[in-house]
């Protein structure tokens, strides 16, 4: 019997293999974002107060009965040029009704998020760029960024290609509408 060749591994598959096989400090977060490694440390309480605000208007203000995870891996489809982006999102929403946690491995699917939240710390131009590519390329039709050094809320809407076609910019302490499921006024007055 004969030993079946294979084929070998691209650099990208390599990178992936290597990037799902990281054992990264308790706490940390580690990413694969348009081929680059990127880990984060523990985000301070600002952060974590930032995230727990809007989860908490989601839940109470939001027309659709919404899900929440504050550490959800999505796995994000992308064009086959560099490994599948691998991103864990500062908070995602997804209807209830769609159950999309209940069993999901720890890097899901994108399909049928809602919204992925991110509250800027220690690299904010990730957030701001190459997070927001990902996020568009990935179908996911609302990105929502606190930008703690700009004072700022964005709403990123309608993905197209690598971008969102809609933006909208907010400083601190004005409301942010937000659309359909949600469809109510995100208050950034406690962001100030």
């Amino acid at each position: 019997m004969t030993a079946m060749a294979h084929e070998p591994l691209t650099q990208e598959e390599v990178l992936q293999e290597w990037f799902l096989a990281l054992d990264t400090p308790e706490g940390f977060r580690a990413e694969l974002i348009e081929g680059e490694i990127v880990v984060t440390p523990p985000p301070d309480g600002d952060h974590e107060d930032c995230v727990e605000l809007i989860a908490n208007q989601v839940y109470r203000h939001s027309r659709a009965d919404m899900q929440f995870s504050g550490n959800k891996g999505l796995r994000l489809r992308n064009d086959g040029a560099c490994p599948k982006n691998h991103v864990v999102p500062d908070g995602t929403f997804a209807p209830r009704a769609l159950r999309l946690f209940r069993g999901a491995e720890s890097w899901m699917p994108c399909d049928g998020v809602a919204l992925v939240l991110e509250v800027t710390s220690t690299k904010p131009r990730s957030d701001r760029e190459a997070k927001r590519r990902c996020y568009a390329h990935g179908g996911i039709p609302l990105y929502l960024l606190v930008d703690r050094t700009m004072s700022s809320v964005t709403l990123f809407s309608e993905p197209e290609g690598q971008d969102y076609r809609q933006v909208c910019t907010v400083p601190f302490g004005k409301p942010l509408g937000l659309p359909e499921p949600f469809a109510f006024d995100l208050d950034t007055a406690d962001f100030l």
